[in-house]
Formats: structure tokens, C-alpha cells, sequence
């Protein structure tokens, strides 16, 4: 590892493939869609992008469930495709990480299938979570594990008949009532008990067992195929999940995971992770180009988290603390601070991001009238109370200035640059993120962030491809099109790229940050290097200081150039002018 690593202080786009960019006019995206709009983010000045998903699926979980995670799925095209995409990327000056899967698999994934086909107790079973329910018959799960999706995590075998095979003679315990008059779940004459299979996300999504050497052996190899194929990164999804407590003990529901320990929760944050990440590292480590390792954790307190990025370890792991910071003055500085010194204890960059295909978008969110208070990141539905669009544009712009000045990494999320708040009014019927089924309709999901990205003021699917997309647009989304903003002074788009641009030229990622006193109550105020970062958070306006220089606003500014305010919910970034030796100004 190297002080100059590229993704010590890189900025990384992240791709939802199936909402970018549609090539083939099916109503998804696809890999072909991708490589034809690469140039908006070369345009965009970011350094990589993070391809979601594209494996082979079943597509229950927007292909979060694999089933074989060494192909394309042919809704995102071919491994040619894939190829095409990564030669481009790398043409244009961009690397390419992509998402590996490793809590869980699709159900119909081999090993899986293979599994429900064999007895308890079998090599085939071994590789997943499978455990003897609990009561006298085992007709209650193992324990009182939740789904992240809602209601059990647990399901059991015998209710997935069409997945058996008769093992010699004998046959699975149905679900309902038996034809031999035995109770429902309880096994009959001839009949055996039936075990459960863990799943911390959809039912479709069995939890694969990483204390077996076989697991581990073929991640090792997945990550080499596509090491192979030239991708620069993988992002982890569950990167806190693949190691469950010894005995999988019953777990203290009343735990609020965005506050206590997280740990304390038998099914994240195990000490065996970092294990796992340890050989990936060595793995990683044996390529010339860098390879970078990013976990998606939500582990509480910031001092956990960092253990995940020691220097044997991962290279990053998402900042979601940050994520989840109220807009208020007092709780932004302690994040920030927190974030950096526990990162800075582990000699690792801190990495930033205020959006992802997992959460609801910072310009709908930080439009809230209780956004000073509470982070909502489940998705808005139209019956909800409806967030001011614009205030949450002009806040979430705010937000990204002062992310963007902040030492580390940062990953944006696709569309952001555009403004794009959520869809908040997609009605019932065009719902299909399992979130919303599993919990019986009173969780929206997170379909709201996965809206197709537009790409021009018209057409059936504002540009995003030549039909209706998979998802519907809301009618916002015609005016934030990138040819409408291109060029066009004090847009959402050109904003970003001016702040990229800064931020590169500058080394704003390589920096450090110093607190400064601020000139007001409800201002945060810091230096990173020599240039220095006013957000009034607060509600605010305060005067920018006559002798320095505006190097970006989030916002227009008030006032006459020799008497500049800034207004509420802005951040701008200030350099103060150097004397040059015959008295003028350098800049």
C-alpha cells in the first residue's frame, strides 16, 4: 500500500445497471447502455464507477440474489458486453469496481438447489445455514432472528416442496396439513422432521456458512475471475454479516442498529469477519494495479468500523454515519471528527457518501421538515407528508460541498449530480422491492432511489432508452435531463463538476481539516489545507470575509462583491489571496 493509492482520495460513481442507461429497448439497463454514456463521467471529472450488480439472477432482489457469480445476466447482456465496458472505461481514464455478494446467494444457484435436494447433515447443506427447528416437532425456527426485509429469517425446507427430491424413500414433512392426517408440521408415519435455512434478507437469499473452507475458497476464486478481466475493486455487500455468533443465539430485538453496538446483534459485526478480509487483502495485494477492497458495514461505534480498514484489511468501507447525520450544525461536526480520528487511528482515508441505491436520496430527505432532527432513509410513499423539493435540492447541494471538501474518499450516486430527488409517489401496484411485500406493505422499500435516470426532457422514458422504463419517472425528472443542464451556469450538473474539478486540482481528498472558529451560531466552519469551507446549516446567513475568494458556492450568494452574505443552507469555499512582490494579487 502506498501513500499515493488511488483510492485513498478517489471519487466514485456508483451505477445501478438496471437504471442507467437502456441499449436494447426492454425497459432495463444494461452493460451495452453503460459504455455508450461513459463520457458523462468522464465529463463529471469522477475517477471510477461501481458497477451494482449484473450477475446472473433470478432478479427477486434486483440481482442481489446470484445464481451464478461468474456471468452476465442476459437482461444486463454478456461477458463480452462486460469486457467492452471495462476497455472503454479504462480508455477513458476510468476504473471499474464492481459489487461481489458473499452473505447470501440465490436460491437458485446450484449449490443451493443442490442442497435442499440432500438430507440434513449433508457436505451439500453444509455450505449454508441450515439448523433443526425449535418445539417438539421443530415446527418453530431456530431462533428469533428478523429479517432485514421483514418477519422471520428463517424458512423451512418442507415449505419449498418443488425444490425436493425423495432421499431413499423418505420425504420432506409438508407444511400443511399431512395426508396422513398428522398435524400441520408435525412428520407422520415415514416421514422425517424438516430443518430451516437461514436468511437475513429475502426468503430467496439463503445465507451461505463461512466457517467452511469450501465458501471461502470459492470467493477466493470469484474475485480472481474478475481480477482477470481487469476490474480495479469490489464494493462487499453485507461486508457485516458473513459471520453469525457461535450457537446463533436469540437476539435483543429492542436494539436499534443505527445506535448501539452493533455487535450485540449475533448475526453482524462477528470477530471472524476480519479474518475473511484478511485473505482478500493478500489475494488483492498479488495484483500490480491496486485492487481495492470497500465494505458496505453498518457497524456502530465508529471505533468497529475501523477495525474493517486496518492495513491488512480492507481499503474502505462506507461512512454511514455520515450518511445518517441530522442537517444540523453540533451533529455534522461530530460525525466528521469522529469519522476521521477513528479512521486516522488505523492509518486509513475516511470515505463519504450521502447517497445510494439503498436509501432515499439527500435532495428528498434533507427537504423534511424534521431534517435537523431525524434521518429517513425508508422510502416516501404519495400518502406520506411530502418533502419541499426545494429546499431539499438546495440543502443536498450544500451537503455535497461540504462532503466534497472533506479529506478521503467520496462515492455519488447516480443521478445526484442531476438533482434527482426520490420518486415519492409511485403508486402500490409498480412496487417491487421485496422490502415491501416481506413487510406486509407498511415499509415503502427503496424503489423510490432506483427510478431510471433521464437523459432528455422527452420520450417514453425521458432518454433513459426507447421504451417504458422498468420503473415510472416522475415528471420532475424532465427538467433535470443532462441536456438541459449542460452548460447552463448555476445548474445541479455544472455545480458537481466544478466541485470535482476544485477538489482535483486542489488535492482536497489528500488534505487535512482543521476546526476554525465559526462567525456565527449554526455555521460549521473548518479549513482543509488552505482553503476554507463555511455551510450554514443553522438556517443562518453570515457575511464571507471581504479579503477572501470565492472558489465554489452551493447557492447564489447575496450582497455586492465587496459585501458577499451567505445565505441559509449554502456552503461556499474560500481561498484568501496571495500579495506578490510588486504588490498585486496572485489569487
Amino acid at each position: 500500500m502506498s501513500a499515493t493509492s488511488w483510492w485513498r482520495d478517489a471519487v466514485i460513481y456508483q451505477v445501478y445497471p438496471r437504471s442507467w442507461s437502456d441499449a436494447d429497448g426492454d425497459g432495463f439497463g444494461d452493460l451495452r447502455g453503460i459504455t455508450a454514456r461513459l463520457e458523462h463521467l468522464a465529463r463529471l471529472g469522477v475517477d471510477a464507477l461501481w458497477l451494482s450488480p449484473f450477475y446472473t439472477s433470478p432478479q427477486r432482489d434486483a440481482g442481489y440474489d446470484v445464481s451464478d457469480y461468474r456471468d452476465v445476466d442476459p437482461l444486463f447482456g454478456t461477458l463480452a458486453d462486460f469486457d467492452a465496458l471495462v476497455a472503454r472505461a479504462h480508455e477513458l481514464g476510468l476504473r471499474v469496481v464492481v459489487d461481489v455478494v458473499p452473505n447470501h446467494t440465490s436460491d437458485e444457484h446450484p449449490w443451493f438447489t443442490a442442497a435442499v435436494a440432500a438430507p440434513p447433515g449433508s457436505p451439500e447443506r453444509d455450505r449454508f445455514v441450515f439448523r433443526e427447528g425449535r418445539g417438539e416437532h421443530g415446527e418453530e425456527p431456530p431462533n428469533n432472528w428478523e429479517s432485514f426485509f421483514g418477519g422471520s429469517a428463517w424458512t423451512r425446507v418442507s415449505d419449498r416442496p418443488d425444490s425436493w427430491e425423495a432421499q431413499d424413500g423418505d420425504v420432506p414433512a409438508l407444511a400443511g396439513p399431512e395426508a396422513d392426517g398428522a398435524p400441520a408440521g408435525v412428520p407422520g408415519p415415514g416421514r422425517r422432521r424438516e430443518q430451516w435455512y437461514l436468511h437475513l434478507f429475502d426468503v430467496s437469499q439463503p445465507d451461505l456458512d463461512w466457517t467452511r473452507s469450501e465458501v471461502r475458497a470459492e470467493f477466493e476464486d470469484v474475485l480472481r475471475f474478475w481480477l482477470d478481466r481487469g476490474v480495479d475493486g469490489f464494493r462487499v455487500d453485507v461486508a457485516h454479516g458473513l459471520v453469525k455468533a457461535e450457537g446463533l443465539p436469540d437476539a435483543d430485538l429492542s436494539l436499534d442498529v443505527q445506535r448501539d453496538v452493533t455487535n450485540l446483534l449475533p448475526m453482524w459485526d462477528q470477530d471472524g469477519v476480519h479474518e475473511i478480509y484478511r485473505s482478500w487483502r493478500r489475494l488483492v495485494d498479488e495484483r500490480d494495479h491496486e485492487p481495492m477492497l470497500c465494505g458496505e458495514a453498518w457497524v456502530v461505534p465508529a471505533e468497529a468500523l475501523a477495525r474493517y480498514v486496518r492495513p491488512d484489511e480492507l481499503h474502505q468501507t462506507f461512512n454511514f454515519a455520515f450518511l445518517l447525520t441530522p442537517w444540523d450544525v453540533e451533529a455534522l461536526r461530530g460525525a466528521i471528527t469522529e469519522s476521521l480520528e477513528s479512521a486516522e487511528a488505523v492509518g486509513a482515508p475516511q470515505t463519504w457518501v450521502l447517497s445510494n441505491h439503498d436509501v432515499v436520496r439527500h435532495a428528498t430527505r434533507l427537504g423534511r421538515d424534521d431534517a435537523a432532527t431525524i434521518v429517513v432513509t425508508d422510502g416516501i410513499g404519495p400518502d406520506d407528508p411530502q418533502p419541499d423539493a426545494e429546499l431539499g435540492l438546495r440543502r443536498a447541494r450544500a451537503a455535497t460541498a461540504l462532503m466534497l471538501a472533506l479529506p478521503g474518499s467520496a462515492y455519488l450516486y447516480q443521478g445526484e449530480e442531476l438533482g434527482l430527488p426520490d420518486a415519492t409517489t409511485l403508486p402500490d401496484e409498480v412496487l417491487q422491492d421485496p422490502t415491501w411485500e416481506r413487510s406486509g406493505h407498511t415499509r415503502r422499500g427503496r424503489d423510490g432511489c432506483r427510478v431510471p435516470v433521464p437523459w432528455s426532457p422527452s420520450g417514453p422514458s425521458l432518454g433513459f432508452g426507447p421504451s417504458d422504463p422498468w420503473l415510472p419517472q416522475p415528471e420532475a425528472y424532465a427538467a433535470l435531463a443532462p441536456s438541459e443542464q449542460d452548460g447552463v451556469e448555476g445548474s445541479t450538473l455544472e455545480l458537481y463538476r466544478h466541485l470535482l474539478r476544485e477538489r482535483r486540482e486542489r488535492r482536497l481528498g489528500r488534505g487535512r481539516l482543521t476546526w476554525i472558529d465559526a462567525p456565527a451560531h449554526g455555521v460549521l466552519a473548518f479549513k482543509v489545507d488552505d482553503v476554507t469551507v463555511l455551510a450554514t446549516v443553522g438556517g443562518v446567513s453570515v457575511p464571507i470575509p471581504f479579503d477572501h475568494r470565492v472558489v465554489a458556492a452551493s447557492g447564489p450568494l447575496d450582497g455586492a462583491a465587496d459585501d458577499t452574505v451567505l445565505p441559509p443552507d449554502t456552503t461556499v469555499w474560500l481561498t484568501t489571496p496571495v500579495a506578490s512582490a510588486d504588490g498585486g494579487v496572485l489569487g
